[in-house]
């Protein structure tokens, strides 16, 4: 895993796993390099219902390659992708309640009795190191993200609650967490993204690269989950640096009015 310092642009993908020695000093810069938006006293705990299937929605610009690696979140935005990817599958299934627990207590230790679970989902596919997403709350409104594999939990971040200290701003609509990608055996990939969302979103949905297709993502509790499993006829997907589209977050408000679009976002631009 590597941390993209190229440039002051913020990337496309917002993973930042960060070793234990410099989360303070990330925690100051991220302020100013993600889309932020202050989320305290929102969050309604309950787990959520699965994705459900892909479905159509309006076109977004084109977006470039993406890895499987950790992106520091200030990288350049990253180059057109030579390979064609194709969306198999946009839907996760919900994590039982008890296997929820088990992901948390190993993810976040003695923390895990301060938050309490919002979204708990398995992606369509299951790389070596992950199968799923819990993101959880605490009674400030603020999250984690721990990825599953199995009943085991874990986050990039150093502690996994350092999430809540680069986040909190205000006047956005919508705010990052970690997104990631990873090869599944022959000419596959699956991808999962989350984040938070203002309380005037009532849908968020999801489209890859330059397919204006868009897909739902999880919602509850003032949060959101993504998860796409993908097909390519490309040899390179096998790699670790095998590149992915861009995922692009949309979002809608109660009357269905697009209000978000993260490719027409000035943080992102460049």
């Amino acid at each position: 895993m590597k941390i993209d310092s190229e440039g002051n642009q913020a990337s496309l993908r917002s993973r930042w796993g960060v070793p234990l020695g410099v989360a303070a000093g990330v925690a100051a810069l991220s302020v100013g390099a993600v889309a932020l938006y202050s989320g305290a006293g929102e969050a309604q705990p309950v787990l959520a219902s699965p994705a459900g299937n892909p479905s159509g929605a309006a076109a977004s610009p084109s977006a470039g390659a993406t890895h499987d690696s950790t992106s520091g979140g200030v990288g350049k935005a990253p180059t057109s992708a030579p390979d064609t990817f194709t969306v198999t599958s946009g839907k996760t299934t919900p994590i039982d309640s008890g296997t929820v627990s088990k992901i948390l207590s190993s993810c976040l230790g003695s923390d895990a009795s301060r938050y309490e679970a919002v979204i708990g989902v398995r992606t369509p596919l299951a790389s070596k190191d992950w199968d799923g997403v819990v993101v959880a709350v605490d009674s400030a409104g603020q999250y984690v993200q721990c990825e599953s594999k199995g009943d085991k939990g874990n986050s990039p971040d150093s502690p996994p609650t350092f999430i809540n200290n680069r986040l909190w701003g205000t006047g956005h609509t919508i705010a990052y967490f970690d997104s990631i990608g990873a090869p599944v055996g022959k000419k596959q990939l699956v991808m999962l993204g989350a984040g938070h969302h203002a309380p005037n979103v009532a849908k968020v949905t999801i489209s890859y690269g330059d397919d204006p297709k868009q897909y739902p993502a999880v919602m509850a509790g003032g949060a959101f989950v993504y998860a796409a499993a993908l097909s390519t006829d490309s040899s390179h997907i096998d790699r670790r640096d095998a590149a992915g589209p861009n995922p692009y977050v949309h979002a809608f408000d109660a009357s269905g009015k697009e209000i978000y679009n993260q490719a027409k976002d000035p943080q992102f631009a460049g």
